[in-house]
């Protein structure tokens, strides 16, 4: 998969993740290594770093009980936006995909 493609798709991914609920960034990275076991986790964190300088994301210092203080991530209007571009865009790649047959497996 290209540099940028990937990128963008762990982006993707980040903002879904978000989208849905506030997290830190140790259960994101958890959470995408799972899908994306050969990133290494300072591509994660890069990507990550780069939503919050971009003003994609916010962060936030909580704490659980008994616990070290996490620094956790929330959407923000502008990543909301984002994330749904990139959606769309991840929408339009995978027709265009779908379309040449490429994951109609008969054809192997």
């Amino acid at each position: 998969m290209g540099v940028v493609l990937k990128r963008d798709l762990i982006a993707l991914c980040l903002l879904h993740l978000l989208s849905r609920e506030e997290q830190y960034g140790y259960e994101l990275l958890r959470r995408l290594a799972r899908a994306f076991p050969d990133t290494q986790e300072s591509a994660v964190y890069a990507i990550l770093r780069g939503l919050l300088k971009d003003g994609y994301t916010q962060s936030f210092r909580g704490e659980i009980s008994e616990g070290p203080v996490r620094k956790y991530y929330r959407l923000t209007d502008a990543g909301r936006e984002k994330y749904l571009a990139l959606l769309e865009n991840w929408r339009a790649l995978y027709q265009a995909v779908k379309e040449l047959g490429v994951n109609d497996t008969r054809e192997q």
